[in-house]
């Protein structure tokens, strides 16, 4: 597992290297983090998964981020709060 996390890093390190060369905002530190936060889905025997909602929420704090940096105070705090209560719910009847 921590040669997986490691190769992620390196992948999304060598990927964002590149855009904070050409001077884009989201360099080097925020592809390396996504790619590790990406790459911590664990698959653990036939047909199990664990790790994706993680996975996901990590992407969602990125959007509201981005939200907010763009001035959107009211979406960005209304889509937490629709996070929140999508994680508060009980799970599905399976």
């Amino acid at each position: 597992m921590i040669l997986r996390l490691l190769l992620a890093a390196a992948l999304g390190a060598v990927i964002g290297y590149q855009r904070e060369r050409a001077s884009k905002p989201a360099g080097l530190r925020t592809h390396t983090l996504i790619c590790i936060g990406a790459g911590a889905i664990i698959r653990r025997g036939e047909g199990v998964v664990e790790g994706v909602t993680t996975a996901a929420t990590i992407w969602a704090v990125a959007a509201i981020g981005l939200a907010a940096g763009a001035g959107l105070y009211l979406v960005s705090a209304i889509t937490a709060a629709l996070i929140l209560i999508v994680l508060f719910l009980p799970h599905p009847i399976r």
